[in-house]
């Protein structure tokens, strides 16, 4: 097993900067296909969500979270980028914005893995 990679991610404006530990860098980039993240269209890669760090900008973060209010999901205010949000499958990660990470382009990762958040199973009776 290597080492965890540390990454910084900022929104588009610059008012919020994060950094976090990725177990798999990059290679964890996936896209999700819940009723949130299709709508949101950003891929994210997996950090250790008690790595995770605000740097700068915490006063301007915006939480949006519904349902069983497990998934925490960080906005700026001033330009409205997601930047990370606390996993509902496992709130020990997060998510970081893939295209909010300095020096990433998605498109230079290719075609990227899909996960089923269509059927999570939170959802299931």
């Amino acid at each position: 097993m290597t080492e965890p990679v540390r990454r910084r991610a900022s929104c588009h404006c610059g008012a919020v900067i994060i950094e976090a530990d990725l177990p798999e860098d990059l290679a964890s980039a996936r896209r999700c296909d819940c009723s949130f993240c299709r709508r949101r269209g950003a891929a994210a890669v997996t950090a250790l969500t008690a790595t995770l760090r605000v740097v700068q900008g915490a006063e301007n973060l915006s939480l949006y979270t519904w349902g069983t209010g497990t998934a925490k999901h960080y906005f700026c205010k001033t330009c409205g980028i997601y930047t990370h949000h606390q996993r509902r499958s496992d709130p020990t990660e997060s998510g970081v914005n893939l295209g909010a990470i300095d020096g990433v382009n998605p498109r230079d990762l290719g075609d990227l893995a899909w996960v089923d958040g269509v059927n999570h199973p939170s959802d299931r009776k």
